[in-house]
């Protein structure tokens, strides 16, 4: 994931393929299975959450299960220019996309600004160590085999930095947390496929044009086999998908405010005298 905005940050994306990518995945209904799991989470969180929300509006690439889950929320393209007015809803999702992003924190900034006053932001995303196996795997057999790299996974947040983006946007209370899933497949051509089927495939803008030799997915093939066997069964291997959960309030003066430093009432020293009489 890129996180500089500005007109000279780097393309990360190739929007093309993205688009036939998913427009593949959405026809073969194969993208929706660790979208159900993102979306199940969602709706965990807010159960949590002591308000219902009227004006939900959900952007995501994949329409289809998201408007399934959500049947009254408004759905839109993760397009460069989000189809979102400002202050028309009181929760925005950003579902399973964010990840693809040029411009992460300018989508961000664009629900951020889509929300009523105390509205709800949630996004939902790859991110952590999301195939890092994989990306290791390809990168030592290419390099092996040809003597370079080439682009072929994307790159993933780390979900200190991912969530870090929610303050440069602008909102309130953020927070940052990650669902692992682990994952297991015959063999490497077998997670490809996966990847493909689901409409994540390398879309990246440098990715390489021309065939790979055979050669180097076999070595990657046989280095996922020795290094990232299934745990609970060797003769498969074992992948992880994290999904970064990222969550913020839009601006209220309702909302808590952290202390001033300075202004507690009680020194540190007098609680911890006071705990260690009642222990």
């Amino acid at each position: 994931m890129n996180t500089p905005s500005g007109p000279d940050r780097p393309v990360l994306t190739d929007r093309i393929a993205l688009l036939r990518q998913r427009d593949r995945a959405n026809r073969s209904g194969h993208a929706d299975i660790l979208h159900r799991i993102a979306a199940d989470e969602i709706e965990d969180r807010l159960a949590e959450i002591n308000r219902s929300f009227t004006r939900p509006a959900i952007v995501t690439g994949f329409s289809d299960p998201w408007a399934a889950r959500f049947p009254q929320a408004r759905v839109v393209a993760d397009d460069p220019q989000l189809d979102l007015a400002p202050g028309a809803h009181d929760l925005v999702v950003h579902a399973m996309a964010l990840h693809w992003a040029d411009d992460p924190v300018g989508q961000i900034v664009q629900c951020a600004r889509a929300l009523r006053e105390d509205g709800l932001f949630i996004a939902v995303c790859f991110g952590g160590q999301t195939l890092s196996g994989m990306r290791a795997a390809l990168a030592q057999a290419e390099a092996e085999i040809t003597g370079g790299l080439s682009p072929r996974v994307l790159p993933m947040g780390e979900i200190r930095d991912m969530g870090a983006l929610l303050a440069r946007a602008g909102l309130a209370l953020p927070v940052a947390d990650l669902l692992s899933q682990p994952a297991s497949y015959r063999d490497l051509l077998h997670l490809a496929r996966d990847l493909r089927a689901m409409g994540e495939g390398n879309a990246l803008a440098a990715r390489l044009r021309r065939p790979t030799r055979a050669a180097v997915f076999a070595r990657a093939a046989a280095i996922m086999a020795e290094h990232h066997p299934d745990r609970d069964d060797p003769s498969r291997i074992g992948v992880t998908f994290d999904l970064v959960f990222l969550t913020g309030w839009s601006p209220s003066d309702t909302q808590p405010k952290p202390l001033r430093p300075g202004s507690a009432q009680t020194h540190l020293a007098d609680a911890l005298n006071e705990i260690r009489k009642k222990t």
